[in-house]
């Protein structure tokens, strides 16, 4: 999987706007299975304490042909420091669903969540029917590990929820994390 067309940067303030039209699709509704969309006074007020917070957010950037990186979603992992696990959730913008971004952005954020956050497992739960995500998930990593019944709703039906989950212990490829640290 070619990850230099995906990068990851801070979770940003200045960006509410983009991440609340992102989190207002009706697709993303599906998606996460929601069924109400936010207020953008809601969203802004809910940034404010993201950013205070001790989840690990990064801001997900295209990085292929626009100079500069151009945002395109957004990568959170909860942490459980007590048992050294995070769960996983990935926002993928509308415009920028199709073309493997979120596989390359979820591996990417397996890479950080192993090798510089140390967890030794990251999992998340998707809705069954969302196919195209759990195969992203499962070509960055990610392999099913059970199923909640009737947990979710999806175009307004119950459905099942998957869990799934990575060990640091299985993940395998190459880190894009350099190997040594360098001293300026």
């Amino acid at each position: 999987m070619d990850d230099f067309t995906c990068g990851l940067g801070p979770y940003r303030g200045d960006l509410v706007e983009a991440y609340w039209r992102w989190e207002q699709d009706p697709s993303t509704l599906i998606g996460y299975g929601q069924q109400v969309p936010q207020s953008l006074e809601a969203r802004t007020e809910g940034m404010r304490h993201q950013l205070a917070g001790s989840n690990v957010r990064f801001t997900i950037y295209d990085t292929a042909d626009e100079k500069p990186p151009v945002p395109v979603g957004v990568a959170t992992l909860l942490p459980d420091h007590s048992v050294r696990t995070a769960e996983f959730v990935i926002l993928i913008a509308p415009e920028a669903r199709g073309r493997g971004m979120a596989a390359r952005a979820t591996r990417l954020t397996l890479d950080y969540g192993f090798h510089v956050s140390a967890f030794r497992m990251i999992w998340l739960k998707v809705l069954a029917p969302n196919v195209a995500a759990i195969r992203s998930y499962e070509k960055a990593g990610f392999k099913q590990a059970g199923t909640l019944r009737q947990a979710g709703y999806w175009r307004g039906k119950v459905c099942d929820e998957l869990v799934m989950d990575a060990l640091a212990e299985e993940f395998t490829g190459v880190s894009l994390l350099p190997k040594t640290p360098t001293r300026s």
